[in-house]
């Protein structure tokens, strides 16, 4: 079993879009990583983020019941703090998750030697693992390279990237995002990157990838106001994409606000600003997660409309993004709108077919109860041929409505799983 796909010697990581040399990366943050060895490649696998006096934290963590050892951990080290963070510890290369008590105690070592170095209680360090599940941890590697993490640790956009690069699995491409905004002429940053290809199902909930997000800001917030933000931006985002519908063990948001910009996150101006920001950034991450899909040929956005409630909605979406007829159909650009319909029919919510309407692309495809009489399949063909596209579904039933980006599954996203942990 895998939480999600340690990077594979054949596969190269393209940067093609590194961070800008001049871009205004949040302050109070220092970033960096190194090879502890944990990986097979011997690529990086150890990043470390550090916010000296340390920073606000909000928190959506998985909800799937079996969890790995550092989620364990972090949820208690989060409610010891009452929400503060100093530095952020992630290994790559081993989920450390159904490890027993011999994980938690890793995760916990690990905290307790971030610590140290960081003059910090080990109650304020965050550890994130991502990797194959059930091999024991190499708690002796990790806890090895920690001084020389500490060592390059920096705050240009090199050393933000080199965070960003050292959590990848079988991820192919960089998934970094960043915007900035100005409040009575002081600016506020916002930085983020992610990771995730494979195992991506996400299912995120408040405190109680794989997908591994890390959101990081100068803004002056406390804990609460930062979850007031992140978990309409995490609901819009990440628990709106699917590629292939597993919910990860490990997957983890986290959002830290160092308040050295000195501006407050207050009702207002700086609310409605930081709002923005946030969202735009998880959405960039979460589309890039998507398109860099294990094996993903194309990327579907699924547009729903005329649900009786969002909630609706998002169930139709779900039915449609997770079944494997609707994703092999589009891995060869197949029009095939009654699969569409067949997964919408059996997701639970009632609705009447005669009132659906299906786009695919933009062209008709079916209304009425039937086939469009303007459905050109060629044409549609052609649309569905493309990188991306949507398919839009209209139930004409009310004002529930959904956005999910999803993918098609194809042979090299079950060659890369069939032999994995081999």
């Amino acid at each position: 079993m895998r939480e999600v796909g340690e990077t594979l010697d054949t596969i190269t990581v393209v940067t093609s879009t590194p961070l800008p040399a001049d871009i205004a990366l949040p302050l109070g943050f220092r970033w960096s990583s190194v090879k502890a060895g944990i990986k097979a490649s011997g690529k990086p696998d150890l990043a470390l983020a550090v916010c000296p006096g340390g920073a606000s934290a909000a928190v959506m963590f998985t909800k799937n019941q079996l969890v790995a050892a550092p989620i364990t951990v972090g949820r208690k080290h989060l409610a010891a703090t009452g929400g503060r963070i100093s530095a952020v510890v992630v290994n790559a290369g081993n989920a450390n998750c159904a490890t027993g008590a011999a994980g938690i105690d890793a995760a916990q070592k690990s905290c307790i030697a971030v610590a140290e170095q960081a003059r910090c209680v080990f109650d304020e360090v965050f550890p994130s693992s991502t990797g194959i599940i059930g091999v024991p941890f190499p708690t002796g590697k990790l806890l090895g390279a920690v001084p020389a993490a500490f060592a390059e640790l920096g705050s240009t956009p090199a050393h933000a990237v080199a965070f960003a690069t050292a959590i990848l699995t079988t991820d192919t491409k960089l998934k970094v995002a960043h915007e900035s905004f100005t409040i009575a002429g002081k600016r506020v940053s916002l930085f983020g990157c992610a990771k995730g290809a494979g195992m991506i199902g996400p299912q995120l909930g408040p405190p109680h990838a794989t997908m591994l997000v890390y959101l990081f800001t100068d803004l002056n917030a406390t804990p609460a106001q930062l979850r007031t933000h992140l978990e309409p931006a995490a609901e819009s985002s990440f628990n709106s994409i699917s590629i292939d519908g597993d919910t990860s063990t490990n997957d983890t948001v986290l959002l830290l606000a160092s308040g050295k910009s000195g501006v407050a996150l207050k009702t207002g101006e700086a609310a409605q600003a930081f709002a923005a920001a946030l969202a735009s950034v998880c959405d960039s991450l979460a589309h890039a997660i998507v398109d860099d899909g294990e094996g993903v040929t194309h990327v579907v956005t699924l547009e729903i409309t005329g649900a009786r409630t969002d909630a609706d909605a998002r169930t139709i979406a779900k039915a449609i993004a997770h079944s494997p007829l609707c994703k092999t159909a589009w891995s060869s650009a197949d029009p095939n709108w009654g699969r569409l319909l067949a997964a919408a029919g059996y997701a639970g919510v009632p609705f009447d077919p005669a009132a659906v309407t299906v786009h695919i692309g933009g062209l008709p495809v079916f209304e009425r109860g039937m086939r469009s009489p303007a459905f050109d399949e060629a044409a549609t063909h052609a649309r569905m041929s493309a990188r991306e596209y949507t398919i839009a579904l209209d139930f004409a039933g009310g004002p529930g409505r959904s956005r999910f980006i999803t993918c098609d599954l194809t042979h090299e996203y079950v060659s890369i799983n069939a032999d994995y942990s081999s």
